[in-house]
C-alpha cells in the first residue's frame, strides 16, 4: 500500500537535495524532499561558494542570489590566507586567495555574471530549501530512509516517521540519494565506489570571541597555526576558519586517525581556542565540538536504473579547495532539467545516462585535487622543519632558524615562500571550479577538436564554446536601455537557448518551429546592431568562436549542447538532428 505518490522523491534536504527540489519545483516537476532531522545544517561545514554555484543561484532567479551575497562573507573579506605560529604570535606567511589577487581578480570578474564569497551552510540550507517549498516540494522533516525497491515504472521507497516511529511508503517516478557522505541509497543501489574512507581524522570547535584586534587587518576565511607539537597528531597544525567576521569562528584540529577519537570536552576545546589563538585568558562561547574522518572516495557510477545519487553521497573527501556544496548544486544543475524533460515527455529516458556519464569524472576530479591539496601541504611543513619524526623541540629550532642572516636561513625562507605560493593549487584553482566540459550522448560534437588549455587547467577558466563546455559570460547590452546582461542571463530557466548572430535569422526561426514540433521551450536570441542585445564591447564576437550567421545551442544548464560556426542551407534539419540526439528522442 502506498502512502504518498509523487514525480522525484529526494531523500537529504543538504545542498544537493535542496538545490534539486528548488531546481524542479521551478521547472513545474512534482517532488518531495525528505530530512531525517527535525531542522537542516546545525554547523557551518561548506562555506566556500564559487561563480559557478552563484550562477546556480542566479538561474533560480535574482532574489535567491541576491539574499545569497546579502547573508555572505564577501570576497574581499575572504583574501588573505595566513600562516602563523599564533593569531596573536608571530606571522610566517601569506598569500592572496580565492580570486582576491589582481591577476586572478581580473580574471574572476571576466569570467562570470557573480562574484565568488564565503557563504556557511547554515545560511545556504535554509535559502535553497525555502526556495524549494516556497516554489512547490512537499518536506517532511524527521523522515528517515530505511530502503527502496524500484521496478520498470518507479521507485517504491519506505521512510520512517520518526517522531511517531510509523513506517510510510512513498512511490516515485525517480528516487534521488542526496544523503550525504554515509549514503545509505547509494549502498542500496548498489553504486561501485574506488578510494577509501576514514583517511585521516579531524574535529571541529565551533565557537564564538571576539578576535577583531588579531584579524580585522587581515581579513581571510582561513588562518593556519603552526605550533610544534601541539596538536593530537603531533605535527602541529591548526586551522582557525571565519565563519562570521570577526566573531564566529570554527578550529579545525588533527588526531591520529590510528588511535580512538578524542573526547572533545569543553574544557579541551577551550584550552586548544587558547592556543591557536594565543590567548590564555580568551573566553569563549563554545557552541558545539565534533570529530570526523577525512575521505578519499568516490562513485564510479552515480546512477542505477531510475536511482541517481549526487552530492557527498558520490563524492566525499576533505573541505581542501572548497569544493564540496559547489559541486553537489552542480550535480543538482546537470540532472534537474533532465529529469524534468523526460518527466514532461520532452525527451527520451536515455537522456538520463547523460548525468553519470558528465558527472563521475567531476566526482572522482573534485575527491582527487582535494586530497592531493592536503599533501601539497607537506612543502610548508618541510621548509619550516617540522615534518613527522622531529622532535617538538626541534621543531622550534627549525622555526627559529629562519630569523638568521646565513645563507642556509635565506635559502629557508626563499622555501618557504615558494611553498605557501604553491598554495594556490587549493586556494585559487579557478579552473578547477569552471573548466568542467562534458563528454556525453547530450552533447554533439561533429567531430569539432577540443581546444588545448594554453595555461594551467587547474589554476584558469578558459573560455571555449566546444560543445560540452558551460556557455562564456560577456556583458550585452539591452538595446532599449542600455543594460548590461550577461550572456549567461539569456539561457537556463529550465530551457535550451539559441543563440545567433545577424545572418543568423534562419536558425532562430528553425528553432522556433522545432519548438513547436517537438513540444520544447527554446529562447531564441539574434545579437547585434539594432537588436534587442547588442555587442557594444565586442567581447562577445571574441569569445563565441563563430561567425555572425552561426549558431550555438545552449542546454538548461548553460552548457552547449552543438555549435554550428557558420550558416547552414537546411537549418532546421541540422536543429532537429541535434535536437533529437541530445534529448534522445
Amino acid at each position: 500500500m502506498t502512502d504518498i505518490t509523487t514525480d522525484v522523491l529526494i531523500i537529504g534536504t543538504g545542498p544537493a537535495g535542496s538545490a534539486t527540489a528548488a531546481l524542479l519545483s521551478s521547472y513545474g516537476i512534482a517532488n518531495m524532499a525528505v530530512n531525517r532531522y527535525r531542522w537542516l545544517a546545525n554547523t557551518p561545514r561548506a562555506h566556500i561558494t564559487n561563480q559557478r554555484t552563484m550562477e546556480v543561484l542566479r538561474d533560480l532567479g535574482r532574489e535567491v542570489e541576491d539574499e545569497a551575497y546579502m547573508f555572505a562573507a564577501h570576497q574581499d573579506l575572504m583574501g588573505e590566507n595566513v600562516f602563523c605560529e599564533s593569531l596573536a604570535g608571530e606571522e610566517i606567511g601569506r598569500m592572496k586567495a580565492w580570486g582576491n589577487h589582481p591577476l586572478s581578480k581580473a580574471e574572476h570578474l571576466m569570467s562570470s555574471p557573480t562574484l565568488m564569497n564565503d557563504l556557511p551552510q547554515t545560511f545556504m540550507e535554509p535559502l535553497l530549501f525555502k526556495t524549494a517549498c516556497q516554489r512547490g516540494t512537499q518536506a517532511r522533516m524527521s523522515t528517515e530512509y530505511l530502503s527502496h525497491v524500484q521496478d520498470a515504472e518507479g521507485v517504491t521507497t519506505t521512510c520512517r516517521d520518526r517522531l511517531s516511529g510509523k513506517e510510510i511508503t512513498i512511490r516515485s517516478k525517480y528516487l534521488i540519494g542526496a544523503d550525504g557522505g554515509k549514503s545509505l541509497v547509494a549502498e542500496h543501489a548498489g553504486l561501485p565506489f574506488e578510494g577509501k574512507m576514514g583517511v585521516g581524522g579531524s574535529m571541529n570547535i565551533y565557537f564564538r570571541a571576539d578576535l577583531s584586534r588579531y584579524v580585522a587587518h587581515r581579513p581571510s576565511v582561513l588562518y593556519w597555526v603552526m605550533q610544534p607539537g601541539a596538536d593530537v597528531g603531533g605535527i602541529g597544525m591548526g586551522l582557525v576558519r571565519m565563519v562570521r567576521p570577526w566573531n564566529e569562528w570554527l578550529i579545525v584540529w588533527g588526531y591520529d586517525i590510528n588511535q580512538p577519537a578524542p573526547d572533545v570536552t569543553p574544557e579541551f576545546a577551550t584550552s586548544v581556542a587558547r592556543q591557536l589563538v594565543g590567548d590564555p585568558d580568551l573566553e569563549i562561547e563554545l557552541i558545539s565540538a565534533n570529530t570526523w574522518t577525512v575521505n578519499n572516495f568516490y562513485a564510479t557510477k552515480t546512477a542505477q536504473g531510475r536511482v541517481f545519487c549526487m552530492g557527498d553521497a558520490i563524492h566525499r573527501h576533505p573541505p581542501s579547495n572548497g569544493l564540496g556544496s559547489n559541486t553537489s548544486i552542480q550535480d543538482a544543475f546537470n540532472l534537474a532539467w533532465k529529469l524534468a524533460m523526460v518527466l514532461k515527455g520532452q525527451a527520451g529516458e536515455r537522456l538520463l545516462d547523460s548525468y553519470d556519464a558528465e558527472r563521475a569524472p567531476v566526482a572522482k576530479q573534485i575527491v582527487t585535487r582535494a586530497n592531493q591539496s592536503i599533501a601539497e601541504t607537506g612543502p610548508i611543513f618541510a621548509a619550516l622543519g617540522m615534518t613527522e619524526g622531529v622532535s617538538p623541540e626541534q621543531m622550534q629550532t627549525n622555526l627559529q632558524a629562519r630569523t638568521q642572516g646565513t645563507p642556509e636561513a635565506e635559502a629557508q625562507r626563499d622555501a618557504i615562500r615558494k611553498a605557501i605560493a604553491f598554495k594556490k593549487y587549493e586556494f585559487d584553482a579557478h579552473g578547477v571550479e569552471m573548466n568542467q566540459r562534458y563528454r556525453s550522448d547530450a552533447v554533439v560534437t561533429d567531430g569539432q577538436i577540443e581546444p588545448a588549455f594554453e595555461l594551467d587547467a587547474d589554476l584558469h577558466y578558459q573560455p571555449t564554446t566546444w560543445p560540452g563546455a558551460r556557455l562564456p559570460h560577456a556583458w550585452l547590452y539591452r538595446h532599449d536601455n542600455g543594460a548590461e546582461v550577461s550572456t549567461l542571463d539569456l539561457c537556463g530557466h529550465g530551457r535550451f537557448t539559441l543563440l545567433t548572430g545577424l545572418g543568423g535569422e534562419d536558425w532562430a526561426q528553425a528553432a522556433e518551429a522545432l519548438a513547436a514540433e517537438l513540444g520544447i521551450e527554446i529562447a531564441t536570441h539574434v545579437i547585434g546592431p539594432r537588436q534587442t542585445y547588442v555587442d557594444h564591447s565586442g567581447e562577445w564576437a571574441r569569445l563565441s568562436e563563430i561567425r555572425d550567421d552561426g549558431c550555438l545551442l545552449v542546454r538548461p544548464d548553460h552548457h552547449i549542447a552543438w555549435r554550428a560556426t557558420t550558416k547552414s542551407a537546411a537549418p532546421q534539419v541540422e536543429l532537429a538532428r541535434v535536437l533529437k540526439a541530445v534529448l534522445a528522442r
